[in-house]
């Protein structure tokens, strides 16, 4: 079993706001070694598993992939706060 809390271990903070930079994390969602790929990867294999351990293995890594997504959300806010609506 899992405890799933709503705040990072270590908080974010971001000095300057980068734009390249949070388009570079942004980035690292797509393709086919980015984070929704491995979050989507995990879970579907379970509903065909005749082992309940190994489905209740790959639920956790395919929520622990999910949290990566989080961790990467994390500081685009901070990185992009003072760009424009024509930025």
């Amino acid at each position: 079993m899992f405890l799933c809390e709503k705040k990072l271990q270590f908080p974010v903070k971001v000095a300057t706001p980068n734009p390249k930079l949070a388009s570079f994390i942004i980035s690292q969602y797509g393709g086919p070694d980015g984070e929704v790929g491995s979050a989507m990867r995990y879970p579907s294999p379970r509903y065909a598993m005749p082992y309940s351990e190994a489905t209740g293995l790959l639920t956790a890594i395919g929520t622990q992939e999910l949290g990566h997504m989080g961790m990467l959300a994390a500081p685009v806010p901070q990185l992009t706060r003072t760009l424009t609506d024509e930025a």
